[in-house]
C-alpha cells in the first residue's frame, strides 16, 4: 500500500507571527464581549515582559491561556464565533513569508498538509479552510447548550500532538520519513523528531537545548529565522545557547 507524505505545521509562532489566542482575546475585550479587567494589570505586564524577550515562551503562554478560560466560561458561542470571524478576517494574513511559503510548496507537490495547534479549535479550523489544508486538530474548547464551559482539551504539549500524529496516521496511511514537519517551541519536539524532516522555524530557547542534547536528530534538522524581510538557514552546528546575553 501506498504510503502518503504529509506535512505537519504548528501555527502559533510557526505560521502565525504571534499567538491565535491573545489576538482572540482581545478582540472578546475590543468589542466589550467580555470585561477589560479580565486582561488584568499582571497579565498585561506578563505580555510586555514577552514582548521584551524578559520571559519564558511556555510560561508566558500557559498563563494567559488561563486568564483566558476563565474569562470566556459561561459566554455565548455566538460572541466567540463573532470574535473569530474578526481574527481572520483582520489577523490571519499576518504569518511568516517563509512557512507560507512551504505550505504553497507542499501543494504543490501534492502532499498532505496537516495544522496541529494548541490554539482554540474554532480559530484552528478557521486557519485551516483559510489556507486550504487538508486536516487540522486544536485544543477542543468545550460548550453546551451554546455556551461555554471552561472545560478544554488541550493540544499544546507534545504528549497531545503524539497522540494526534498517531491518529493521523491511521487515517491517512503516512510515510513519516518522508514526511515534515514545522515547530517552534518544547512542544513540537516530539512532532518534529517523528518526520524525516523537520524544521524549527525561530526555535524558543527550550528547542534549541532539545536539539543541542540530541545530535542524530540536530544532524537532520534545519532551523530557519525569519527577521523582518530576510530568512536565514542556520546551521545547527553553531548552536550556542548563553543564560545571560551580557556574559
Amino acid at each position: 500500500m501506498k504510503k502518503n507524505i504529509v506535512a505537519f505545521f504548528d501555527i502559533d509562532g510557526t505560521l502565525y507571527r504571534d499567538s491565535l489566542l491573545i489576538e482572540h482575546f482581545k478582540k472578546l475585550i475590543k468589542y466589550e464581549l467580555i470585561d477589560s479587567r479580565e486582561w488584568s494589570e499582571h497579565l498585561e505586564n506578563t505580555y510586555k515582559n514577552w514582548e521584551k524577550r524578559q520571559g519564558n515562551y511556555d510560561d508566558y503562554l500557559h498563563e494567559i491561556s488561563d486568564q483566558y478560560v476563565e474569562a470566556i466560561t459561561g459566554l455565548e458561542k455566538s460572541f466567540m464565533d463573532f470574535a473569530s470571524d474578526q481574527v481572520i478576517k483582520l489577523k490571519a494574513d499576518r504569518v511568516y513569508k517563509y512557512t507560507r511559503s512551504r505550505i504553497k510548496w507542499h501543494q504543490s507537490q501534492g502532499h498532505i498538509i496537516i495544522f496541529i495547534s494548541g490554539s482554540p479549535d474554532f480559530l484552528v479550523e478557521r486557519m485551516a479552510k483559510k489556507y486550504k489544508v487538508n486536516d487540522y486538530i486544536g485544543s477542543a474548547y468545550e460548550y453546551i447548550d451554546g455556551k461555554m464551559t471552561g472545560d478544554v482539551i488541550p493540544m499544546w504539549d507534545s504528549e497531545s500532538k503524539n497522540k494526534a500524529i498517531d491518529d493521523f496516521i491511521q487515517k491517512y496511511s503516512i510515510n513519516m520519513d518522508a514526511s515534515y514537519a514545522y515547530g517552534d517551541t518544547n512542544g513540537d519536539f516530539d512532532m518534529l523528531k517523528r518526520v524525516g524532516h523537520p524544521i524549527a522555524i525561530n526555535p524558543s530557547r527550550e528547542l534549541l537545548f532539545k536539539l543541542s542534547e540530541d545530535s542524530s536528530f540536530r544532524n537532520r534538522t534545519k532551523i530557519i529565522v525569519e527577521r523582518k524581510d530576510v530568512i536565514y538557514q542556520l546551521n545547527t552546528d553553531v548552536i550556542h545557547i548563553e543564560d545571560d546575553c551580557n556574559k
